[in-house]
């Protein structure tokens, strides 16, 4: 399945890495844009100072090394016909639409109505859900990327996190249940 990623879902380190993890194991490709990832970017920096840009550009530039298939050209042309409620997220919806993706992951699934994408062939996804579904159909594969993201998470903090409370950190509570039983 491919998936274009919101920069809401690029920002957090853990899901990021969950969902890097699933595209090395071949269960999802991922697309987005410059402007996505120039929005992870100015997010990082407005929380975190100009050191946090600096993270968030070498992490950038990792995720274009590692998936130079990802990136979509801007089609400026093709935004210009696009409508959605929020028009700061109009060239998310085009990025899917010319990347070929069947779908949007998003904590902001407000901003992408149901009617505005299936217009398109296209799902707003929760980044939580999407994750549960996958589990349910892989539940090896997905406890294990989440214990090598739990495993580097602790390699770089001096306190241990379990992964019931680093899900839960990353807005994956859902997940974050099911892997704890």
């Amino acid at each position: 399945m491919r998936l274009c990623l919101d920069a809401c879902v690029l920002y957090p380190t853990v899901l990021r890495d969950c969902l890097m993890g699933l595209a090395a194991a071949g269960i999802m490709q991922p697309c987005w844009s410059e402007r996505i990832l120039e929005e992870w970017a100015r997010a990082a920096e407005r929380n975190l100072g100009p050191e946090g840009e600096l993270i968030a550009l070498g992490e950038i530039a990792l995720l274009r090394a590692t998936h130079p298939d990802a990136m979509v050209p801007p089609d400026l042309a093709l935004e210009a016909q696009l409508y959605l409620p929020d028009p700061a997220d109009v060239h998310v919806l085009a990025t899917a639409i010319a990347g070929g993706a069947e779908g949007v992951l998003t904590f902001n699934l407000r901003d992408f109505p149901r009617h505005e994408m299936t217009a398109h062939n296209l799902h707003a996804l929760d980044p939580d859900r999407y994750l549960c579904d996958v589990w349910a159909d892989h539940p090896d594969l997905v406890a294990g990327v989440c214990a090598g993201v739990l495993a580097r998470m602790n390699e770089l903090r001096a306190e241990v996190a379990d992964m019931r409370m680093m899900l839960k950190r990353a807005r994956l509570p859902k997940l974050a249940k099911r892997l704890a039983r």
